[in-house]
């Protein structure tokens, strides 16, 4: 490997940090309690994948960006004109560049036949079309071949010279200009030109309809708006470019949005899971990245269960869980949320399975959620129906936990279930999911010992996981009158279904 000349290094050391502690959950089996196991947030196909996207190299220098040139040659070879170096302002023609490759000159009855056999020595650069008309003779064309490979006719092996001589094809190679233009640039090459030598270039976004969503560091700021542009240029069917501020709205824990490029339209419809989806970017919470948690919580779901979503958003659990015929409880207390989570229940026509609410989620936790429990626990067994209640709001959601701390006051009989609570929190622990139970079990005030899961969602920074801890309510936390009831030596509720396999584990370990 090269030496890392002009990179920075506290820059590597914290990504190396940050991916040997994905390493360490992706492949830990259990937390330190040694009970349960940490569930693998993408699978390792991905990982490897996110590791691939950061850490290459090129011309010496550390980047970001999520296609790796093919080395030093191929980048000054298809690099832009030097000239854009520091271009504020888009000018895609100040882009172009003439340069020389090698060309055979065959005739155009052949040119199938030495495509099919040369195919491996002919231009690799997507874009570029591989043969182009002789000018000189209109009965032969041009096959242009990859300069990397072939400068003159002894660079053609044993076995090219074997397929020129059948076809009767000249070997002598020629020299052609060929010229550049914006268009046969990719993202990255253009923004690498741009920026200022030695700079971390990123052409990464998330997509959200229409929308190119960024996160722009302070450096390229002052080329946000050429960056803007060239992401809509180069990825059909984007219209808008927004930029995460450092402002975030206090009440509703939205980002504001600055619009880099494009129309100022942020009213745009996706599509997860089989389930569409419509809202105003800039005004609620959605997170592409989320896909495949959203999927997985609901894949805990049977036909029948009840959900409760405290903080719901826009809808990305509740209504895949309603499309699912479960009951559904939904809060949100953005009212641009609830706006959109009534909107998106009649555009996937499941309205009638879910009961929308806007308010704070406390108040949720303290009125709906406590009713609706009180109405159907005394009824319900762990054969008919499951409870669930999501609590997605990975910032804040462990300090509303105290909520259900005797919240209800008669406990049912010993046939009945305890609702299970899926509860995210942010980490930057080292020992992430040990963290994570601490917190909860501190605002719980009870051990969670062999009666919960953690899951790893996602990497969200360096030193930042999103974690996921899955737990039955103890009914001692639940009742207020179950101290009384456990000394009279009934017995305890049963696990609910979410959780049975993991405890199952536990005994036979």
């Amino acid at each position: 490997m090269q030496p890392l000349r002009g990179c920075n290094m506290l820059q590597l050391w914290c990504l190396y940090e940050s991916f040997v502690k994905l390493l360490k959950a992706q492949s830990c089996r259990r937390t330190r309690s040694n009970t349960f196991p940490i569930l693998e947030a993408e699978g390792t196909h991905n990982f490897c994948k996110l590791f691939g996207h950061f850490m290459f190299f090129h011309r010496d220098k550390f980047t970001t960006v999520p296609e790796v040139m093919e080395d030093k040659g191929d980048y000054e070879l298809y690099s832009p004109n030097p000239q854009v170096r520091g271009m504020t302002t888009l000018d895609r023609t100040a882009f172009r560049k003439t340069i020389s490759v090698p060309v055979l000159q065959v005739k155009n009855e052949k040119v199938n036949k030495l495509v099919k056999s040369l195919n491996h020595r002919m231009i690799q650069r997507s874009g570029l079309r591989r043969m182009l008309e002789d000018l000189s003779d209109k009965g032969k064309k041009l096959v242009l071949l990859d300069p990397h490979q072939i400068s003159t006719e002894n660079s053609f092996d044993e076995s090219d010279h074997t397929v020129l001589k059948q076809l009767e094809i000249s070997p002598h190679v020629s020299k052609y200009d060929l010229e550049l233009t914006y268009e046969n640039f990719k993202t990255e090459e253009i923004l690498q030109a741009v920026l200022p030598e030695g700079q971390c270039v990123t052409s990464a976004f998330s997509r959200v309809g229409h929308i190119a969503h960024m996160n722009l560091k302070d450096h390229q700021l002052p080329y946000k708006a050429l960056i803007g542009q060239v992401i809509i240029d180069k990825n059909p069917g984007i219209k808008s470019v927004v930029n995460k501020t450092k402002i975030i709205d206090s009440t509703y824990r939205y980002f504001k949005m600055e619009v880099l490029a494009g129309v100022d339209d942020m009213t745009t419809k996706v599509k997860e899971n089989n389930v569409s989806y419509e809202f105003d970017f800039s005004k609620v919470y959605w997170n592409p990245r989320l896909s495949t948690e959203h999927e997985r919580i609901v894949g805990l779901l049977k036909p029948g269960d009840i959900l409760f979503d405290v903080f719901a958003g826009v809808g990305p659990f509740a209504i895949p869980a309603a499309k699912k015929n479960c009951t559904v409880f939904a809060n949100d207390l953005n009212p641009e949320s609830y706006k959109w989570l009534l909107h998106n229940c009649k555009l996937n026509k499941v309205d009638k399975n879910i009961q929308v609410f806007n308010m704070d989620g406390r108040d949720f936790l303290l009125g709906t959620v406590k009713e609706v429990l009180t109405k159907h626990l005394a009824h319900l067994s762990e054969k008919e129906k499951a409870l669930h209640i999501v609590m997605n709001l990975p910032a804040l959601a462990v300090e509303f936990l105290d909520t259900l701390k005797q919240l209800l006051t008669e406990a049912p009989g010993s046939s009945a279930i305890l609702p299970t609570v899926h509860c995210y929190s942010f980490s930057k622990d080292d020992d992430p999911a040990a963290d994570v139970r601490r917190r909860v079990e501190a605002f719980l005030e009870t051990s969670l010992e062999g009666c919960c899961s953690v899951h790893l969602v996602r990497n969200v920074a360096p030193h930042k996981e999103m974690m996921c801890l899955s737990f039955q309510v103890p009914a001692n936390v639940l009742y207020k009158n179950y101290a009384n009831q456990e000394q009279a030596d009934e017995p305890l509720p049963k696990r609910p279904r979410v959780l049975e396999d993991s405890c199952a584990e536990k005994n036979r370990n």
